[in-house]
């Protein structure tokens, strides 16, 4: 990245805002703006997230913000209500409170001397979350959003459920926000009522993942937040932005198809990260591309900005299975609107473990049926349902996961061939359980054989009619079903052959059925339906503006104090047929120098099972977070159980909390939930 010291215009930094909301709550930001806008109003952008602006995000906003504020803007970066030195309790995702709140924010920066009160919201994963549903609310004000790597259906495209499929995430997720809700305020900032706010929240946040699980469905908790209900309530320009490695690429896909306003949308390689912080890269010139979007709609420059492609997606080459890239091989390509005249879904027949011919019907020789029942170890080798690059939890070879699948291959590509869009799997099929899931996953094989996935997607099979709606399988009746893959941009060269592997478990990205599944599959009525975009002679691609290279403010200063480390291992007990999935994801000790202030953060998680006992699968996670200065020293440690029996889940959570070396605070919860269906 190119560190960028001098900006058009000099900023200031205000580090300890208080926001006064209407019911007497304050909430803690921090404001980057020009030093002119005290005599010279600027139009401001909104960051409105969880995850303390003091600390655990100030590297990350120091290189962005004084970015956007050195190029006119302010930027305003705020603290959720309970979460940082915000007063009040956080409770949940999403909830009313949280958006009206930010709609007051949205107001009180617009009535400041320095702002012109138009104001624009931006935000990654929860703060792209929120901005689409505060646009959603049409505030006075709001005049347009860049969201990145967030949906438009909590349901569909979140960290909790896939294809109607409960994914592991979901309790990675709910832990790690029961470790940062553990965490306390800086006495530095909000003095001695520190240790009164930290035990609301102490007391208050609650077990999310509880109220998780009693929504297995897609019910009115999961419509609230999703801005599909009603595509038309948002009425301002939105950039939406997502990478193929992160887990809500699909999501860019809807909102250029449904929404009737402005709108652009930007995939690249990356995983869940800004873009010019991308990672796998290449990284881009993000934050270049967001001063041209806000001086469009909130400076009324005439830039071109909108008379560029609706789409620009980085077309990924063919690589080996790694599970990790430091950079993805491809082109940026563009199109001119989505769904695009360049694409067209292509159906290719299913025949005896084989890809046939589009056009043509089932291969000769297809067999009236195949079936597959999958082994629990399936999955183990999937890596994260959403990336961040942490090595390694990408996809490793899928020949891995091949031998407890069934296999169809297509043949030998004797020309390029591009894909862009969502694949989608057209089947006929029986089951002999009442819950049954099935597992795709689309792979580019090389002359090798090595096996590197490049799409994939989960059903529930008792959502076949909706995710609203699920019904259990009768044993033995015929069904048809759809099962749509994530979106994708691949370009697979000669030589190479395309793989579509069905299988019954894909544990642990998601959690399995309560028993062991046999599906039949009826191939000569089943087909791969891709979305095939024609591979253009070299240079024949429409012109992408080039989006530069990556540029950002200086980081933040910080020094580590004791290293962190990151390991993922599979592990197999051949005796006790015990198989374990490890994920260690410790940070280490960071010291952040300017507020003299060490902060720890460390999570461990274990995902398992015996042979192929499905009541055996357990999810298990710890958490530690530590905060400490000179004469101050608090620390949290959280651990979340998930387990389940055919009709149940069983959940277990603890939490301690630690004032130097006194224990302070214990709870626990202990909860069994019915299986809905999953």
């Amino acid at each position: 990245m190119h560190i960028v010291r001098q900006f058009p215009s000099p900023i200031r930094e205000d580090t300890r805002v208080e926001i006064p909301l209407a019911d007497g709550t304050r909430l803690a930001g921090r404001i980057w703006r020009p030093v002119a806008s005290d005599a010279q109003p600027v139009p401001a952008i909104l960051e409105f997230i969880p995850y303390r602006q003091r600390d655990l995000t100030a590297v990350r906003d120091s290189m962005h913000h004084p970015y956007l504020a050195g190029h006119g803007y302010a930027c305003v970066r705020v603290d959720l209500r309970g979460s940082g030195e915000s007063e009040g309790v956080l409770t949940d995702e999403y909830l009313d409170q949280e958006l009206a709140d930010a709609e007051e924010v949205l107001g009180w920066i617009a009535a400041q001397p320095w702002c012109t009160g138009r104001t624009g919201m931006m935000g990654i994963s929860w703060g792209g979350f929120n901005a689409l549903q505060v646009a959603a609310r049409r505030p006075p004000g709001l005049d347009a959003i860049v969201t990145v790597s967030s949906t438009d259906d909590r349901y569909a495209d979140d960290v909790h459920y896939m294809g109607g499929c409960l994914l592991s995430d979901n309790l990675s997720w709910a832990s790690t926000m029961l470790a940062y809700n553990s965490c306390p305020p800086d006495p530095a900032v909000v003095g001695d009522r520190w240790r009164t706010m930290w035990h609301d929240r102490l007391r208050g946040s609650g077990l999310w993942l509880e109220r998780w699980l009693r929504h297995q469905r897609r019910d009115e908790y999961w419509r609230h937040g999703s801005v599909c209900e009603d595509y038309s309530a948002i009425r301002c320009p939105v950039l939406a932005v997502s990478g193929w490695a992160d887990g809500y690429s699909n999501s860019v896909f809807r909102l250029l198809a449904a929404l009737d306003v402005p709108r652009m949308g930007l995939v690249g390689p990356w995983s869940h990260k800004y873009p010019h912080l991308g990672q796998p890269g290449p990284a881009i010139g993000f934050l270049q591309e967001l001063v041209r979007w806000w001086d469009h709609w909130l400076r009324d420059v005439d830039n071109g900005v909108m008379s560029e492609p609706m789409l620009r997606i980085w077309m990924q080459d063919t690589v080996p299975p790694s599970t990790a890239y430091a950079e993805r091989p491809g082109r940026w390509v563009a199109e001119p609107c989505w769904p695009s005249p360049n694409v067209q879904q292509v159906r290719h027949p299913l025949g005896d473990h084989r890809i046939g011919r589009p056009g043509t019907g089932a291969p000769g020789g297809t067999p009236a049926e195949l079936t597959v029942q999958s082994p629990l170890s399936v999955g183990q080798f999937a890596g994260k349902w959403c990336s961040y690059n942490a090595p390694p939890d990408l996809p490793y070879d899928q020949r891995e996961e091949d031998g407890g699948s069934l296999i169809f291959d297509g043949e030998t590509l004797t020309e390029p061939v591009e894909l862009l869009g969502c694949p989608a799997v057209d089947l006929e099929c029986a089951v002999d359980q009442p819950v049954a899931m099935l597992a795709a996953r689309l792979s580019d094989v090389a002359p090798d054989g090595r096996a590197t996935r490049i799409s994939y997607g989960l059903l529930n099979l008792t959502h076949r009619d909706g995710h609203d709606r699920p019904r259990a399988l009768v044993p033995g009746a015929r069904y048809r079903v759809t099962l749509t893959l994530n979106a994708m941009a691949q370009s697979l060269p000669p030589g190479h052959r395309l793989r579509l592997a069905l299988s019954t478990s894909y544990w642990p990205l998601a959690w399995p059925p309560p028993a062991s599944v046999r599906v039949t599959v009826f191939p000569r009525s089943s087909a791969l339906v891709l979305p095939m975009r024609p591979a253009p002679a070299p240079g024949c691609d429409v012109p992408v503006k080039s989006l530069g290279e990556p540029e950002g403010a200086p980081p933040l200063s910080t020094t580590q104090l004791e290293p962190g480390r990151q390991r993922w291992t599979v592990t197999r007990d051949l005796i006790g047929y015990e198989s374990v999935l490890e994920v260690v994801k410790d940070l280490g000790v960071v010291r952040f120098p300017g507020i003299d202030l060490d902060v720890t953060r460390r999570a461990h998680e274990r995902y398992s099972c015996v042979a192929d006992d499905f009541g055996s699968v357990c999810g298990e996670t710890t958490w530690t977070m530590g905060f400490a200065r000179d004469g101050w020293t608090t620390e949290t440690i959280t651990r979340t159980v998930l387990t389940s029996n055919p009709t149940e889940f069983s959940l277990y959570a603890q939490l301690d909390a630690y004032e130097g070396s006194e224990r302070v605070y214990a709870d626990s919860w202990r909860h069994t939930i019915p299986r809905d269906h999953v």
